[in-house]
């Protein structure tokens, strides 16, 4: 059975018993190519491709592998090579809608313990973009935990941090230099055995340069970013996961240009607790906190309780909630289209 460094533990022993097979074997997802994917297994890291009844059952994106993804394989001897047969269930899954028009959903990270969102304390830095990615930090099942990077270049670190704990509360938030490895040592509480983490955040925030200070050596590309926006180049282009010297796996991920929702009803209430429990002591149980006599959220709002930002930062999110939430129906009416069109065309055959 594969290593428990990656990953494997009793749960998914459980679940591959469950399986009855014994002509696969499992492994996980490292890197993904087009529709190609590395998996490390017990034999060693084979190059992977779905088999075609796999490929036909898919409906979207999100039906096939990702990487971080379990997956049960069937060996090609000698040839270094396997066939992908079954996703096992993923334990936590972050999921963006993808740039663009198009309603289309994009994995960003699976079977994730914790997301780590970076965001460095230069230009970078934006309270209401990090709400976002806590948000769906929480709606993927992962733990949110918010790194400030480039610590180095900050003057005035207390007024980030003390934004941030208003903003995103209950979340962790640690400063950190990958260059002077200033605040390294608090984040190796969540780099043990077992556990995968994976690094988000926008391009030139600093994951790249976290994920070679964790690895104590350099594998991933390193670039300057611009002075003139302070963006950075792209310097990861695609999601890899590697093995720590602490035995925790984590996945480095693109810097992310936009975050937008696809529908985050358990997020909303775990990023927002404050405002949802000020919303319990309102007169009126059906109150939408704008005019109503005896709102206590607009109260709090008036007594400086609760700012301004956060309050229209809530309601935005809301109304993109529920026109996500809209165009997420309408996708499933599709893929039950789909799936029922499948159906038909194989019992023709």
């Amino acid at each position: 059975m594969i290593e428990t460094k990656y990953g494997w533990n009793a749960k998914r022993q459980e679940e591959w018993e469950q399986l009855q097979t014994d002509e696969l074997i499992p492994g996980r997802v490292v890197l993904e190519h087009k529709r190609l994917y590395r998996v490390m297994t017990a034999t060693g890291e084979l190059l992977s491709e779905v088999s075609g009844k796999f490929a036909f059952d898919a409906l979207d994106r999100q039906d096939f592998p990702a990487v971080g993804d379990w997956v049960a394989v069937s060996v090609r001897e000698g040839e270094g090579k396997a066939i992908i047969h079954k996703v096992l269930e993923r334990s936590s899954q972050f999921s963006r809608k993808a740039a663009g028009y198009t309603f289309e959903e994009q994995l960003v990270a699976v079977n994730v313990d914790t997301v780590m969102l970076v965001m460095a304390l230069t230009n970078d830095f934006n309270p209401r973009r990090m709400e976002r990615y806590v948000l769906l930090a929480y709606e993927s099942g992962a733990n949110p935990v918010i790194v400030l990077s480039k610590r180095d270049l900050c003057a005035d670190l207390e007024s980030p941090m003390d934004q941030l704990k208003r903003d995103c509360p209950g979340v962790p938030i640690h400063a950190v230099s990958s260059l002077t490895g200033e605040g390294l040592e608090q984040l190796s509480e969540y780099l043990t055995e077992g556990k995968t983490i994976a690094l988000l955040g926008s391009s030139g925030a600093g994951k790249s340069s976290l994920t070679n200070a964790f690895m104590d050596h350099q594998v991933q590309k390193v670039n300057e970013t611009r002075l003139s926006d302070d963006r950075g180049k792209h310097t990861t282009t695609h999601r890899e996961l590697f093995l720590l010297p602490s035995s925790a796996a984590i996945i480095d991920t693109p810097g992310m240009r936009e975050i937008q929702l696809l529908g985050a009803e358990n997020g909303m209430e775990q990023s927002y607790e404050d405002i949802y429990a000020l919303a319990d002591s309102c007169k009126f149980n059906d109150c939408k906190h704008q005019h109503e006599p005896g709102c206590r959220v607009q109260e709090a709002i008036q007594t400086g309780e609760l700012s301004v930002q956060r309050y229209l930062g809530y309601v935005k999110l809301l109304k993109e909630q529920a026109f996500a939430k809209r165009q997420a129906d309408k996708r499933e009416m599709m893929k039950e289209k789909k799936r029922w069109k499948q159906i038909t065309k194989s019992r023709r055959k």
